[in-house]
């Protein structure tokens, strides 16, 4: 026997079909489904606090585990279903965006649920769940660091600019000038600026000359100039 014959012997035999028990199987699409519906808690309880919600995307996560552990539990079976399943998924594209990183760490999540519990180790699907959990809310509850402003300032003129940031500057702190637009009519600026006295910063602007108005905005997410 040679070499080759005996690799393709090993393999084959690592890989004889097995016929899993309906019990079996039963139990782990019934537990993977209790963690999936408690990942499905998870991200009601973590997207309520938030403004972007998507139900289609909420409800798959109690299902999607499901979906993923019946996959590894058909794998487990036969190595011509591996090998179907293998290049079923590789041509297979999903097109939907992902508008949140939240929303990718719940995807993950439930998938390596799905994948861990049908490979029947369900004590470590638990414990995944419980520090994934602990560490969703300890980050979330966690006091995040305020975040700058951005100040966009319209003028008749291109002359208020040192007066501009002189002011800020008594202000804030932080201050980066992030765009200007230099026009015939005037100069509008995009400066950002960190500070806890918002309202006295607003009425010393008022008091400079040549600006026509001042908006004063915070942003969520990163703004790029």
């Amino acid at each position: 026997m040679s070499f080759r014959d005996a690799l393709r012997r090993s393999v084959f035999e690592g890989f004889e079909r097995t016929e899993m028990p309906t019990t079996q199987i039963v139990v782990i699409l019934g537990i993977t489904f209790l963690i999936g519906l408690y990942i499905w808690l998870v991200y009601r309880f973590v997207s309520s606090r938030g403004s972007l919600y998507d139900r289609s995307f909420h409800t798959s996560m109690a299902l999607i585990s499901v979906v993923t552990a019946g996959i590894i539990v058909a794998m487990q079976s036969s190595i011509v279903i591996s090998l179907g399943m293998v290049g079923a998924l590789s041509i297979v594209r999903f097109r939907t965006a992902i508008k949140d990183a939240m929303d990718l760490l719940f995807l993950f999540w439930s998938i390596g649920e799905g994948i861990i519990c049908g490979a029947g180790l369900f004590e470590i699907a638990v414990i995944v769940a419980l520090m994934v959990t602990v560490g969703i809310l300890f980050l979330e509850f966690l006091p995040a660091v305020k975040k700058p402003y951005l100040l966009i300032a319209n003028g008749e003129n291109a002359d208020y600019e040192e007066a501009l940031l002189a002011c800020l500057k008594a202000h804030g702190r932080g201050i980066r000038v992030r765009a200007r637009n230099l026009k015939k009519t005037g100069l509008d600026m995009v400066v950002e600026i960190r500070t806890d006295r918002e309202k006295e910063l607003m009425q010393a602007l008022r008091a400079i000359e040549g600006i026509d108005s001042a908006s004063l905005m915070t942003h969520e997410k990163e703004v790029r100039f």
